[in-house]
């Protein structure tokens, strides 16, 4: 099966998914730049969110790039992950609202562990779709980067209910993690992304 169309889905999908985003953004009250200190924090969390979203399309498009064919249980898969990519507008204006309190950072960190899930189970999915001899399979391993991540969500979540921002810190670093494409797969294809 050809990966065509679940790449432009996948693709319009997160496309919509920024632009709900950004529309959650409202203008200061004030024409002076002071006004803007109101919205720093929808600004940062619209940031955080941004480039929580970009990295998933960045890797998304490097791994199905590596990608020779997609099964039934990858188109699931994908779903799965556009699915928990999907609320992160929701999360994102709900922390935000809340002048990030413990219960929205924490289930905001949820959604990112969903979705680092998600991501994982996709990434075994191409990889049992294109053949454990495959360069995905190979470039993939083990996913200790993918694991450690899902590990470090579990853990900001925990620390959300100590200290909010202790819980965004961990989210913030595994974001620092994920920001550069996977090299992994990048390396595998030679540069020919």
């Amino acid at each position: 099966m050809g990966k065509g169309r679940l790449v432009a889905f996948s693709d319009g999908v997160i496309a919509i998914i920024i632009t709900i985003m950004v529309l959650e953004l409202k203008a200061p009250r004030g024409a002076g730049f002071e006004a803007l200190r109101e919205v720093v924090p929808t600004l940062l969390s619209y940031v955080l969110s941004f480039i929580y979203v970009g990295i998933y399309w960045n890797n998304h498009h490097h791994m199905l790039h590596a990608a020779n064919s997609v099964s039934g249980a990858v188109l699931w898969a994908n779903l799965h992950l556009l699915f928990w990519l999907s609320l992160i507008p929701f999360v994102t204006a709900w922390m935000d609202g809340n002048h990030f309190a413990a219960a929205p950072v924490a289930l905001y960190g949820g959604v990112l562990l969903m979705a680092a899930s998600a991501y994982y189970n996709l990434a075994r999915c191409l990889a049992a779709a294109n053949g454990r001899d495959s360069m995905l399979a190979t470039a993939f391993g083990k996913d200790t980067k993918g694991l450690m991540s899902i590990v470090l969500y579990a853990i900001g979540i925990a620390l959300t209910f100590v200290s909010p921002w202790a819980g965004l810190a961990l989210y913030v670093l595994v974001a620092g993690i994920w920001i550069i494409p996977d090299r992994r797969i990048e390396g595998s294809l030679g540069g020919s992304i």
